[in-house]
């Protein structure tokens, strides 16, 4: 696919391509030069407040959650009273 690049080093991307990739106005998109060609990658920003939760540290210990409960090793608890009585703690 040919483009042209417009007046403010402006590009209008084919709208096969913006439905294959499921990508919508205001989306962001990486642009980086690579052996001479442009690669655009989109990305999701992440709000500063929630950045915690997709570290490897965070994803690695929710897998390992996942993985036990999947294993029958925890399990939820109805009340608090049952989580107290199951710890042997005085309610």
């Amino acid at each position: 696919m040919l483009i042209d690049i417009k007046s403010k080093s402006q590009v209008t991307i084919p709208a096969p391509l913006i439905k294959k990739l499921n990508l919508k106005t205001g989306d962001k998109l990486d642009v980086q030069e690579v052996d001479g060609k442009l690669l655009f990658t989109p990305v999701l920003m992440i709000p500063k407040d929630q950045v915690w939760f997709y570290s490897e540290q965070w994803q690695a210990e929710e897998a390992q959650v996942e993985r036990e409960k999947r294993e029958g090793k925890l399990h939820e608890m109805g009340s608090k009273e049952a989580l107290f009585d199951d710890l042997g703690l005085d309610k």
